[in-house]
C-alpha cells in the first residue's frame, strides 16, 4: 500500500482549492478554527472604535451641559442685579440690565439644547455596529446566511 503522509496544512490547501460540496469536513473545521480568533479580533476593534467615538460625542455633549450652567449662573446673577438696579433708582439703567440678562439665559438655551442632541447621538453605549456584526457571524456560522450585505454605519450629517 502506498500512502502518502500529508500535512495539515496541505490538506487545508487542497481543501481551499476543492469546490464547496467536496471539501471534507475535517478541512472546514480547520479553517474554521483559523479564522474563528481573528474574526473575534476584528470584532473586538470595531466594539472599541464605537465607543470610542460614542465617548467623543458624550464628552461634548457634557462640555455643552457645563457651558449651559455657566452662562444660566451668569444669567441669574444678571437677574439679581437687575432687581437692585430696578429697586434702587427706577431708572431705564434696569431695563438695560434685563435686556442682557435676557439675551444671556436665550445663549443658555440654545447651548443646553445642542449639548443634548449631542449626548442622545452618543447613546446608547453599546456598539451597535459590532453587535449587528456578530449576529451576522453567528448566523453565518449556522449555516443560515443569506446573501444580504452588512447595514451601512451612520454618518453624522456635518
Amino acid at each position: 500500500m502506498d500512502e502518502t503522509v500529508t500535512r495539515p496544512d496541505e490538506r487545508a490547501e487542497t481543501a481551499a482549492a476543492q469546490p464547496p460540496a467536496e471539501v471534507p469536513i475535517g478541512a472546514l473545521v480547520h479553517r474554521l478554527s483559523e479564522q474563528i480568533p481573528e474574526l473575534v479580533r476584528s470584532e473586538l476593534r470595531l466594539a472599541q472604535a464605537e465607543l470610542t467615538e460614542k465617548g467623543k460625542k458624550a464628552g461634548i455633549g457634557i462640555g455643552m451641559f457645563s457651558a449651559a450652567g455657566l452662562l444660566a449662573f451668569f444669567g441669574v446673577a444678571t437677574l439679581i442685579t437687575t432687581a437692585i438696579l430696578a429697586l434702587a433708582l427706577v431708572l431705564p439703567a434696569w431695563l438695560a440690565a434685563l435686556i442682557v440678562a435676557l439675551v444671556i439665559l436665550a445663549v443658555a438655551g440654545g447651548v443646553a439644547m445642542a449639548g443634548k442632541k449631542e449626548v442622545q447621538q452618543a447613546t446608547p453605549a453599546a456598539p451597535e455596529m459590532a453587535i449587528a456584526g456578530v449576529k451576522e457571524d453567528v448566523v453565518t456560522v449556522k449555516g443560515k446566511h443569506s446573501m444580504s450585505t452588512a447595514p451601512e454605519p451612520r454618518r453624522d450629517p456635518a
